[in-house]
């Protein structure tokens, strides 16, 4: 704990929560770009196996190829991600984590579990293209129905196809449109990421610990919840014991219980100091 100003507390990241959490990024990071660079590598090779020119049908190169540029794309986008996050997890073990005035609470939420939403966000985009491209398998069999022997049969099951095609479009579009939606949203997920969060400390405030989870509630602002083992453990004390001293002088209003869960956690805290 630091006091950077009269009765202003700031706390870092610990040690062992930062280099765990750090290497698991760095190997994250590492998964992403040797992706994007498998499909970069495939995506050149498969290039240059076949004539662009235009037909009416989509041929399964052209398939395969925007799944290359697309597995890139995400590769890169979930690089930014990380690379976002790892700035605002040395942010929080160089200057703060955790900040605490008299009036208001700084939080960032650095847990290992921001690699777990990265990962499920770039799988999902995956998932979407995936179900995009299924939905134009028909357009891809045309290459197959028009080069059939027999005209009779060629034109049948071309017409088959397009009906098949139509059908495919609504389960593309839609799923094309989530992608959409998913990029754009991405920029604020990427900005969100291990930013500070400031809650005042009103009577609208609702905070309370469960295993020793610290959660935070204010009204328009996202709620955060902050794992306490992260803190050194001279720190896990300190803040536990500031926000008890903060939490009377607003006259428990915060959370009637909120004393107990203090305690519970406290000595949760000296329990860990004495296995260490």
């Amino acid at each position: 704990m630091k006091e950077s100003a009269p009765n202003t507390y700031r706390f870092r990241l610990g040690r062992a929560a930062y280099i765990r959490t750090g290497l698991m990024a760095l190997l994250l990071l590492s998964s992403f770009l040797l992706c994007g660079l498998v499909a970069v590598l495939l995506g050149l090779r498969l290039f240059s196996t076949y004539a662009h020119t235009f037909t009416f049908y989509l041929k399964w190169q052209d398939v395969l190829l925007a799944l290359c540029c697309y597995i890139t794309f995400i590769s890169l986008g979930g690089c930014v991600f990380i690379i976002r996050f790892l700035h605002a997890l040395h942010t929080g073990y160089r200057k703060e984590m955790i900040v605490v005035s008299d009036s208001a609470l700084i939080v960032r939420d650095l847990s290992h579990e921001n690699l777990s939403s990265i990962f499920w966000y770039i799988s999902t985009a995956l998932t979407c293209f995936l179900t995009a491209l299924v939905g134009l398998i028909p357009e891809v069999l045309l290459a197959w129905t028009v080069h059939l022997p027999s005209p009779e049969l060629a034109v049948l099951a071309s017409g088959v196809t397009l009906v098949l095609g139509l059908a495919g479009l609504a389960l593309t579009v839609p799923f094309l449109s989530f992608i959409v939606v998913g990029i754009v949203g991405s920029i604020s997920f990427c900005r969100k990421m291990g930013s500070p969060q400031t809650y005042h400390l009103t009577t609208n405030a609702t905070l309370s610990i469960d295993r020793f989870v610290l959660t935070i509630i204010y009204p328009d602002t996202p709620e955060s919840m902050i794992n306490l083992n992260i803190l050194e453990l001279y720190d896990q004390r300190d803040l536990l014991n500031l926000l008890r001293e903060r939490w009377d002088g607003t006259q428990r209003l915060w959370n009637p219980r909120l004393g107990e869960e203090i305690e519970l956690a406290l000595m949760e805290a000296q329990r860990s100091a004495v296995l260490i």
